[in-house]
């Protein structure tokens, strides 16, 4: 920038997957509402998912900006919000150069499966930071049991073991970690890169609130020595209905039918199911939840998104997978509302009537439950998920497990292994929406929580705090340039 007084000036480069784009978004918004300037690179097919969004926030005076890189004529733009975390994206170091060497901010935040962009983006001195999409908890559990748990010599895949070195007692099972945990031969190359990126960063943006997490973003900063801003949750700064409405993909269901139906019931009565954007089940596992849900006799809406159909995956459940009969009679006794493909999450969880959430544990929707005062009914199935639940229910104590035990890839058919039996949907949906004391302590402490949750992001919070921090950090590094 020409003038030391000019805005900060902040590029954000968010990874295609959804789970990663859509909180990168968001976080570009609140740097935007804190008097920087955000401009959001990304691919043309990409900024269609959130033009709406960053056009409203225009309109509404912040100073945030899209760029949609050139690609080259060699490459297609087809990567979408469902891409997995090991999708190549390195086709647009060319375009990232070409973009960088035009312009210089004073900061870029890139994802961390971006793994080949810190490179391009050292060489031209710019400051880094990342964005790594989980919470402090989980960095903290998995950085322990790299460095101080021999995974190889652990001969039961279900004897649980405890995480040592951390605040509170955390027991995992070998089966519950990330398969490169217990086999370090797999993907060595790019784990390596990842962890380097850090290492070699400014800095480490973390979409959680300190009074979540208190001792674990501690933890971070002055056990693993790790200079990280958290900011979150950057969710909340979608205020307007249409803001909540079109964040992510275009929804299969009209927002007015899904509120009509949340209106139409009782209070804490309905039972949120979503497994996110990335995960696929096996049609097995699916038939298993609704005989589960529709024993519970609990009131639900779920959202069914793609599907394991033997060596193909069906595109949005479109496959007749569910038992027979049963979307007839959910529809006919209104105990249930079945949505194929994307949903309004956010307006979902904040509505009046959900009391709980049967959820993956991935980071957002761990803190957009907890955010919006929505215990949880934990299925871990992939990434830290399985870390994600442990917080949930030892920790923070905000919610009940399924029973899911074993780690799978997103996308992996052969060999499951990890269905959860109809009886224990069941079990779990009673216990987690009933009226017993235990519900009614869990659903308590998760009320406080989204209270602290949205005082952090206010101003004096301290998420508004640590957004104000990096930006004056930002701008002293830019004093002394020109001195």
């Amino acid at each position: 920038m020409d003038s030391i007084d000019a805005p900060i000036q902040i590029f954000f480069f968010p990874f295609v997957g959804g789970g990663h784009q859509i909180p990168m978004i968001d976080t570009a918004r609140v740097f935007a509402s804190h008097g920087a300037i955000s401009t959001i690179i990304t691919t043309p097919s990409n900024s269609i998912h959130f033009h709406k969004l960053i056009t409203r926030d225009q309109q509404n005076g912040l100073n945030i900006i899209i760029h949609t890189l050139t690609l080259p004529h060699n490459s297609s733009d087809i990567i979408d919000m469902s891409s997995g975390p090991m999708t190549d994206t390195s086709f647009l170091l060319e375009p990232l150069k070409q973009f960088l060497v035009l312009q210089h901010p004073d900061c870029i935040v890139m994802d961390m499966f971006h793994r080949w962009a810190g490179e391009v983006i050292d060489e031209l001195l710019i400051k880094r930071i990342v964005f790594t999409g989980n919470g402090c908890f989980p960095r903290c559990v998995h950085d322990n049991i790299r460095n101080h748990v021999q995974v190889q010599n652990i001969s039961s895949d279900y004897e649980p073991f405890v995480v040592p070195n951390l605040p509170d007692k955390i027991e995992m099972t070998k089966s519950q970690l990330p398969i490169f945990f217990r086999d370090p031969s797999l993907f060595p190359d790019r784990l390596k890169t990842i962890k380097q990126l850090e290492e070699k960063s400014f800095g480490t943006i973390i979409n959680s609130f300190y009074d979540l997490e208190p001792a674990y973003a501690d933890y971070v900063r002055k056990v693993l020595g790790q200079k990280a801003w958290i900011v979150g949750p950057v969710s909340l700064c979608n205020r307007s209905k249409e803001d909540k409405t079109n964040r992510g993909k275009v929804s299969t269901i009209d927002e007015k039918s899904c509120l009509n139906w949340l209106n139409s019931k009782n209070p804490n009565s309905v039972l949120y199911v979503s497994f996110g954007s990335l995960a696929r089940l096996p049609h097995e596992q699916l038939k298993e939840i609704a005989y589960g849900l529709e024993a519970s006799d609990h009131s639900f809406i779920w959202v069914v998104g793609k599907t394991l159909n033997s060596s193909k995956i069906e595109e949005n459940g479109s496959a007749n997978f569910l038992p027979d009969g049963f979307e007839e009679r959910m529809k006919e006794n209104d105990k249930g509302l079945i949505i194929r493909g994307w949903a309004p999450q956010l307006l979902i969880l904040e509505h009046v009537a959900v009391g709980g959430f049967l959820t993956h544990c991935g980071w957002n929707s761990t803190l957009e439950g907890a955010s919006s005062g929505v215990p949880m009914i934990t299925w871990p199935l992939s990434a830290e998920q399985f870390s994600n639940e442990k917080l949930v229910t030892d920790v923070l104590k905000i919610g009940v497990q399924v029973g899911s035990k074993e780690w799978v890839f997103w996308n992996e058919e052969p060999e499951w292994k990890g269905t959860v039996g109809r009886e224990k949907v069941e079990f779990a949906v009673k216990k987690l929406m009933g009226k017993s004391e235990e519900s009614e302590k869990i659903r308590s402490r998760v009320k406080e929580i989204a209270g602290k949750a949205r005082r952090a992001v206010e101003e004096g919070g301290t998420s508004y705090a640590e957004v104000d921090a990096l930006i004056e950090e930002l701008k002293a590094h830019r004093v002394a340039l020109k001195v």
